[in-house]
């Protein structure tokens, strides 16, 4: 018999191969995930959630190793500070060096990545192969979704697949620090 969760991953992934976007519980919230490197998944993750492209998004993924690419170039002190920290809750703005596309950075000479503790979204991460979109699961000026029926209330049938389970225990979102100045954006 397969695992629910093991099934609802493997149709996740299969839905984002062809582009979609789907919801997947996170350390604190709900979260909406997608091919970062796909411009139109990103588009209409976006539009579900009613926010403009100039913000930004996080990257989320299961290791280190799955966002190599950006940590190049960091010093040894930078690098072991993301590595004390990961994987856990703090999501660190790291400098991109164009190394990730405009509609993820928003402009922003950084980009937010996370090294995810959270067991559904890691093996998410794990199974894709690499590094995903990971934005709340919520419209502009709505309330995260902490359980999966409210991302059904809030989405309907515009995702294209639900991972089963549950959010962490952590209780907020993850904490957003900058890699270069050690400033806390959000606690």
């Amino acid at each position: 018999m397969i695992e629910p969760r093991s099934l609802g991953l493997k149709l996740a992934v299969s839905a984002m191969h062809q582009g979609g976007v789907v919801g997947c519980p996170a350390e604190a919230v709900w979260g909406l995930s997608c091919d970062p490197l796909e411009e139109t998944a990103v588009a209409r993750l976006l539009a579900l959630k009613q926010r403009p492209v100039s913000k930004g998004l996080i990257l989320v993924a299961a290791s280190m190793a799955q966002i190599d690419g950006l940590l190049e170039g960091l010093s040894k002190p930078q690098y072991n500070k993301l590595a004390l920290s990961w994987p856990g809750p703090t999501t660190w703005l790291i400098p991109h060096h164009g190394r990730v596309p405009s509609w993820i950075h928003g402009g922003h000479q950084s980009v937010a990545v996370r090294v995810t503790a959270h067991p559904v979204l890691s093996a998410l991460c794990a199974i894709w192969g690499g590094a995903l979109v990971s934005t709340s699961a919520n419209p502009a000026g709505a309330q995260p979704a902490v359980e999966a029926f409210q991302v059904r209330r809030y989405f309907a049938d515009s995702l294209d697949a639900l991972v089963p389970g549950v959010i962490g225990a952590r209780g907020r979102p993850s904490v957003i620090r900058d890699l270069i100045s050690d400033e806390i954006l959000r606690t």
